[in-house]
């Protein structure tokens, strides 16, 4: 572009780089800029997807580069020390007025790569991560049917369960199954962000907005932008955010802290938290309108221990997955230790399994698989361990003989005025969030 609009001195010899940059955009156009992360959905090794992030993040490094290097160019040799008889006559105030549209192009273009960089930056650190959520149980297949129905969409999506279940494994196929899966998908832990940082985190700051602010920063709003945020441990949210946040979702608009201009927000957004909400409004720590905005389609995530079933299939892939990266051969499990596995009752779910085989198949020096039982702490000896397991289920079989009186007082109505939400005094899809995860067949108690 630069060339195009600019007489060059005759002693300049570096047209060849404008000629390379210009190569990079044509790839970049053609490729369609972010469906290149497409390849990171693709059957390769996680050594070769984290290869082609950093190959794509490099590149756009190399082309922002090259592309300061121009727009400098142009604004210091050019605009400041070409002679007033350059821009005499309409043919050269044209010239200008085109030079001038360059630089402004150039400003866009420079502004996208930096925010697909970002992008395939924050994938690379996930992309080794499994993508594949390993189960077959009831309980799996109920929450994964419900994602696929919400996929579709551009609904709201809570997401709940307890931690380690693999609750951004459900985002992020959702994110996948939806219209916006060409664009960027953005994941915030607002748990392991400082609470004075997390309005500048998620929506950006101006430059000299707070002490060490030297420069204009984009948030994670404006990096998803046309795709998909997913805000982790909502729940941790301060209660200034909070209000923010609902800005967002009700206006579909946001202000950078120090800032004073509306930026608009085409964003979906899918929250998770593994705490009690509603617990959480009672105590005032979180905002009761913002947790009806959240809550427009929530997925519970069930525990590993309501999917006992699926605990081969997840010994199995996480042996495999180590065993290679070790460089082991590991043919067999022992059958005690697969009981023993069943029979934990595994409080830090998938990731403490994922935990416990990772290790296991380092010190494995033969091709059966075993483990060491000192390393499941829960299981002491029957009187210390059966109170704190039992407890739980005592309360869980007193919640569902609770909620079937109900049921059955209401012929299986779970809403309107004589449904067994109105009598129980929760909301309809709390209700029904237990009822799932509870295994209650309602319609049994139908007439």
């Amino acid at each position: 572009m630069a060339t195009q609009t600019v007489a060059f001195p005759e002693d300049h010899q570096d047209t060849g780089d404008f000629e390379v940059i210009r190569q990079s955009f044509n790839a970049h156009d053609r490729s369609g800029g972010p469906q290149r992360r497409n390849k990171l959905r693709t059957n390769h090794s996680p050594s070769q997807l984290v290869h082609n992030c950093v190959h794509d993040s490099e590149r756009i490094i190399g082309i922002r580069a090259a592309m300061k290097i121009v727009l400098d160019f142009i604004r210091t040799a050019k605009l400041g020390d070409l002679t007033p008889a350059f821009w005499d006559g309409a043919e050269h105030l044209e010239k200008r007025a085109a030079l001038e549209s360059a630089v402004g192009e150039l400003d866009l273009l420079r502004e996208q790569l930096y925010r697909e960089n970002l992008a395939l930056r924050d994938e690379v650190d996930r992309v080794s991560m499994f993508e594949e959520i390993v189960g077959t149980s009831p309980a799996l297949q109920a929450a994964l049917s419900l994602a696929i129905k919400v996929a579709a969409t551009d609904s709201t999506v809570l997401i709940t369960g307890e931690t380690g279940t693999g609750k951004e494994l459900v985002a992020r196929a959702i994110h996948r199954g939806s219209d916006r899966s060409s664009r960027a998908f953005v994941s915030v832990n607002c748990a392991a962000i400082p609470r004075d940082l997390i309005a500048s985190e998620l929506f950006g700051h101006e430059k000299g907005a707070f002490t060490g602010a030297t420069q204009q920063r984009l948030g994670r709003f404006e990096l998803a932008n046309g795709g998909t945020i997913f805000l982790d441990e909502v729940g941790e949210l301060p209660v200034e955010t909070q209000i923010a946040l609902l800005r967002v979702l009700q206006e579909h608009e946001f202000e950078r802290v120090g800032g004073t201009g509306r930026i608009p927000s085409d964003v979906r957004v899918i929250a998770a938290t593994n705490r009690d909400l509603q617990a959480a409004i009672s105590a005032g720590s979180f905002r009761n309108d913002l947790f009806y905005r959240l809550h427009v389609f929530p997925i519970e995530v069930p525990s590993l221990r309501e999917r006992k079933e699926d605990i081969p299939l997840l010994v199995e892939y996480f042996i495999d997955r180590y065993a290679r990266k070790a460089g082991k051969n590991i043919r067999r499990v022992a059958k005690k230790t697969l009981e023993l596995l069943q029979s934990y009752p595994w409080p830090g779910n998938i990731r403490e399994l994922q935990n416990v085989i990772e290790r296991s198949v380092i010190l494995c020096d033969s091709e059966t698989f075993s483990i060491d039982e000192s390393w499941l702490p829960l299981q002491l000896s029957a009187t210390e361990s059966k109170p704190d397991i039992e407890l739980p289920r005592r309360l869980e079989a007193e919640e569902k003989n609770i909620i079937e009186e109900a049921l059955k007082a209401s012929q299986g109505r779970v809403y309107g005025p004589e449904g067994a939400a109105a009598k129980l005094g929760i909301p309809r899809s709390t209700l029904e969030s237990r009822i799932r995860s509870l295994k209650i067949n309602k319609s049994r108690f139908r007439n």
